[in-house]
C-alpha cells in the first residue's frame, strides 16, 4: 500500500470517528448535557480560571428556570 492510500484510510477512519461523536452529541439527553456543563463549570472553578461576573447570579437563575421547565416536560430524563 502506498503512502497516499494509507493516508486515505487514516482520514476515513477519523471521519468515521467524527460521525459517531456527532451522533452521540445529537442524541445526548438534556440531563447528560446539563451534567457535562456542570462538570466543565466545576473544573474551571476548581482551576481558578473563572472570571467574576456581576451578572453570574442572573445567569444561574435563568439556567435553573430552564432546567425546571425541561424536567417538567420530561420527568424521566
Amino acid at each position: 500500500m502506498v503512502l497516499k492510500e494509507l493516508m486515505q484510510v487514516y482520514q476515513a477512519g477519523w471521519k468515521a470517528v467524527e460521525e459517531v461523536q456527532r451522533e452521540e452529541r445529537r442524541s445526548a439527553s438534556l440531563d447528560l448535557r446539563w451534567r457535562q456543563l456542570n462538570a466543565v463549570y466545576g473544573l474551571a472553578k476548581g482551576l481558578g480560571i473563572l472570571q467574576p461576573d456581576s451578572t453570574e447570579a442572573e445567569v444561574i437563575k435563568r439556567w435553573a428556570i430552564l432546567k425546571n421547565k425541561a424536567n417538567r416536560q420530561n420527568p424521566k430524563a
